[in-house]
């Protein structure tokens, strides 16, 4: 992740932040519980909607291997329930208006498409473990099958 401090075994930022029913969710509430908290840049756009729609799918799976997912943008409550209502996603989005979570993360820095350079939402996971510590981090991913890919790396670190 672009110039995070984080690494992994390191404990990871607390954070409290609205979700899409402006609930707030603190990482505290979920020790003893692995988090996947993965920020993307906006919400209804292709690459984030194919993020969303994966995890979805994939559910019951994390949640057979006692894991939650979060998802994390700058977008407002109010977006996150429109995109969660149109395309029936079961994933709780964060909203983090300000960056704040997304820079303790390394999710938010400078960013380069189609030949610019801008500051913006690093598309990134981290893996959080039940004693809230980062166990895994995944910088500049890509959309499609990553969900895939945190599902299978959380099965092996179970397995340690």
């Amino acid at each position: 992740m672009a110039k995070s401090v984080l690494e992994v075994g390191a404990k990871a930022p607390s954070f409290t932040l609205p979700d899409q029913d402006d609930r707030a969710v603190s990482l505290s509430g979920f020790a003893g519980t692995w988090v996947v908290l993965y920020f993307y840049p906006k919400d209804d756009t292709p690459g984030c909607t194919t993020e969303a729609c994966e995890f979805t799918a994939g559910i019951a799976a994390f949640a057979g291997l006692d894991a939650v997912v979060l998802g994390c943008s700058a977008d407002s409550p109010e977006s996150h329930r429109k995109f969660i209502a149109k395309h029936g996603l079961e994933v709780r989005l964060l909203s983090d208006p300000d960056h704040a979570v997304m820079r303790a993360y390394g999710a938010w820095g400078e960013k380069s498409m189609y030949g610019r350079t801008s500051m913006g939402v690093i598309r990134s996971t981290v893996l959080v473990d039940p004693q809230g510590r980062v166990a895994f981090l995944w910088a500049n991913v890509k959309a499609a099958g990553h969900a895939d890919a945190v599902r299978t790396k959380l099965t092996e670190l179970q397995a340690r």
